[in-house]
């Protein structure tokens, strides 16, 4: 009786594993002192992901803002490629290591017990660099060819194949490519102009003269320090007055403002926030420096440099923009949440004095899926269990739960997004959604641009963050568009004396 002649998919599968071993054997067999120490030292500098964390905190450090964007973002798709690699693609079919001893003694590394597909090695390189060219391209470009040798040295020193390698590069690439979907990055082409309507009446001011600044030498890494030191420059009239980690800062900010005809602060969005509360108490124009680590304040009206804000308060350039009442009394610039984020706000700030916020950051959103548990809340008439509610001032460009730019803080508008997964298969269809980029079309996902809102939790008071601040437990929390009410120093043309511009 004749045999069948194998399945086409058996002898795809069977030359790709002869192709695989050839090439290994290529390499492994090759008599080259580049493939020796070199190569070892550097498999080995990639355990555990330390030479990424190493390029990443080089980044946060010396970098310009868009390679500290890149950092973060890298070390997030790295940490979410690690999950999904050794806890999932690792254990759907195993594959041995290649053979002990078939490469030149003076490359052999520890072999891993794991699957060898795919390279967990390859694929955090992969991800780490497709994150960080999401954010700076130039800069994940010039790490492209260091993530490539690091795949090459899991061949060279025996503990991959290079099919292992291809797999891993795709896995990371991909996971990296997904979250940039998800959480898209920042865009400055095509933002509207101010209409001239926002437009406040403020005198040129160019040696800051009435201005006085607060800020904390210390924020942002050394940020505080350089503010103070251009304030300093280019603002010789303006009053410094710094502020320590133990002090009062809504006090402070009370006092120098009764004195000032420009209240200024230097620090991240929490500050930011205390500091809008008090210039609209006192209706005292606001000037924002960048002084925290994402500062999307500074960034959306346009100050996303100390300079910036510095050439806004020397033209005499300002405008209105919309703040949110919280329950008629607190003051929020950006957002607040209901469900996971408080919980990863709490998770970062207890670790950011000790790792670092990047590495805290990426810590916090691991543990927060993890362990997150619906929210039962009530609003508009329907009752939903939600594992984030998002209330936004000003609708935000991007879509999905994790926007992150505004083209204009005047509109007037609350941007409302609910992920709702009472439902069977929730997480498993908001997982596919987001995979695909196309969670605004689920069924589970619910978008509202309302000039108010209100929420009411269903099983006693939950904690309500915002302004990446914790925030207070409430059982019911209104939110509501005070529309173009708080005056900020931010870049725009200059009016000529005829009345243009």
């Amino acid at each position: 009786m004749a045999r069948s002649s194998p399945r086409p998919s058996a002898r795809l599968q069977t030359w790709f594993s002869a192709t695989d071993h050839a090439l290994f054997d290529a390499v492994a067999h090759s008599d080259n002192p580049v493939l020796d120490e070199p190569m070892r030292r550097l498999t080995r500098s990639a355990n555990h992901s330390k030479l990424w964390m190493g390029v990443a905190a080089a980044l946060w450090v010396f970098g310009s803002r868009s390679a500290r964007r890149g950092a973060v973002r890298g070390m997030a798709s790295l940490a979410a490629t690690s999950l999904v690699t050794n806890q999932g693609a690792k254990r759907l079919r195993w594959r041995s290591r290649p053979v002990a001893g078939s490469v030149p003694r003076a490359r052999i590394v520890r072999t891993p017990t794991s699957s060898s597909m795919p390279s967990g090695h390859s694929a955090s390189a992969a991800a780490f660099a497709v994150g960080v060219a999401a954010e700076n391209r130039t800069l994940g470009l010039a790490l492209a060819p260091l993530a490539g040798l690091v795949g090459l040295s899991r061949v060279a020193t025996g503990a991959h194949y290079p099919g292992d390698v291809a797999v891993g590069f795709g896995i990371g690439a991909g996971i990296a490519l997904g979250l940039a979907r998800m959480h898209p990055t920042d865009d400055e082409d095509h933002r509207p102009p101010t209409p001239e309507s926002t437009r406040v009446p403020v005198p040129p001011r160019p040696d800051g003269e009435g201005v006085v600044l607060v800020v904390n030498p210390a924020s942002g890494g050394g940020t505080g320090e350089r503010i103070i030191d251009k304030v300093r420059r280019s603002l010789p009239a303006a009053e410094i007055v710094t502020i320590g980690s133990g002090d009062d800062v809504e006090a402070i900010l009370r006092s120098a403002a009764a004195r000032a005809d420009v209240i200024a602060i230097g620090g991240g969005d929490g500050s930011v926030a205390t500091a809008a509360a008090i210039a609209l108490d006192t209706d005292t124009p606001l000037a924002v420096f960048p002084g925290g680590t994402f500062n999307h304040f500074a960034r959306d009206i346009g100050c996303p440099t100390i300079a910036e804000t510095v050439s806004a308060i020397e033209r005499g350039t300002a405008a209105y923009v919309d703040v949110i009442r919280l329950n008629g009394s607190a003051v929020i610039v950006n957002t607040a949440s209901i469900g996971a984020y408080p919980r990863f706000v709490r998770t970062r700030e207890r670790l950011e004095h000790t790792i670092g916020k990047p590495l805290a950051s990426v810590y916090a959103t691991l543990s927060t899926v993890r362990r997150e548990r619906p929210v039962r809340i009530s609003f508009n008439g329907t009752t939903a269990r939600t594992s984030l509610l998002f209330v936004g001032n000003s609708q935000y460009r991007s879509g999905g739960f994790a926007p992150t730019q505004r083209f204009t803080l005047d509109d007037g508008l609350l941007d409302v997004r609910v992920i709702d997964v009472d439902h069977r298969f929730a997480t498993t269809r908001i997982l596919a959604a987001l995979a695909v980029g196309r969670i605004e079309r689920s069924a589970l996902y619910h978008r509202f641009e309302v000039p108010e809102f209100t929420v009411t939790s269903l099983d006693g008071q939950t904690l309500v963050a915002h302004d990446g601040e914790v925030g207070d437990y409430l059982r019911t929390a209104h939110f509501e568009i005070v529309s173009r009410s708080l005056a900020v120093y931010r870049p725009l043309p200059v009016p000529d004396d005829t009345g243009g511009t």
